[in-house]
C-alpha cells in the first residue's frame, strides 16, 4: 500500500513537471520570438538566421553569416535578406513565388565564387522520419538544381536535410505546417 502511494506521488509529480515544461514552450511562442510567422506564399518571410546574431558576427544560432555580407542582405525590399524557400505538403517543387529569390542568391554566388552555402531541407511533422528526411533531402537539391543550371558550382553548395527535426514552429495545424515545409539558405564564413 505505501509502494503504491510512493508511485501515485512519484506520477503526479511527473505529470506537473511536463505541464511546466509545455507551458514555458507556449510561451515562448507568444513572445514574438519565433521567425517566419507570415507571408509565405509571396515569398516576403525572411526565415531563421537573419540576424546580427552571436557577438556580432552576423552568426545566428544555426551559422547563417550571411547579414556580415553586405547590406542587400539585411536590406528587406532585396531578395538576397529571404533566405526560406517554402514547400506545399508532400512536395519538393519550388513555387513559382520563390523562383526569384534562388536566382538572386545563385547570382550572388556565381559572382562570389569563394562563398559557399549550406541548403537546409525540412519538412512538417507528418509522415514517418525516413520519408520526412529523404524529402527534406529532395527539397534541398531542388533549391541546389536550380542554383547549379545558373552556374553556381558544386563546390559552393552543401546540401543537409533535418526532416522534420528543426522545426520553424510548433504546433499541429496547417499554421505551423507550412512554416516547416522549407529550404533553408545558410551562408558559410568565408
Amino acid at each position: 500500500m505505501k509502494l503504491n502511494k510512493t508511485l501515485l506521488a512519484f506520477a503526479i509529480g511527473a505529470v506537473l513537471l511536463t505541464a511546466c515544461t509545455d507551458d514555458e514552450k507556449d510561451a515562448s511562442l507568444t513572445d514574438g520570438s519565433q521567425n517566419a510567422t507570415s507571408g509565405i506564399n509571396d515569398a516576403s518571410t525572411n526565415g531563421i538566421g537573419n540576424s546580427t546574431g552571436i557577438n556580432g558576427l552576423g552568426l545566428s544560432g544555426n551559422g547563417d553569416y550571411a547579414s556580415s555580407l553586405g547590406p542587400e542582405f539585411n536590406d528587406p525590399n532585396s531578395p538576397l535578406s529571404k533566405r526560406t524557400i517554402y514547400f506545399m505538403l508532400d512536395s519538393s517543387e519550388v513555387m513559382p513565388d520563390f523562383i526569384p529569390v534562388i536566382n538572386a542568391h545563385a547570382q550572388y554566388l556565381v559572382a562570389n565564387p569563394s562563398q559557399k552555402i549550406t541548403l537546409e531541407g525540412n519538412t512538417d511533422e507528418r509522415g514517418a522520419p525516413e520519408y520526412n528526411i529523404a524529402l527534406g533531402e529532395q527539397r534541398a537539391k531542388s533549391v541546389a538544381g536550380m542554383m547549379k543550371i545558373q552556374g553556381v558550382s558544386e563546390s559552393q553548395v552543401n546540401i543537409v536535410s533535418y526532416g522534420e527535426e528543426k522545426p520553424a514552429a510548433f504546433g499541429n495545424d496547417e499554421s505551423a505546417w507550412e512554416k516547416n515545409r522549407r529550404t533553408e539558405i545558410v551562408y558559410l564564413p568565408k
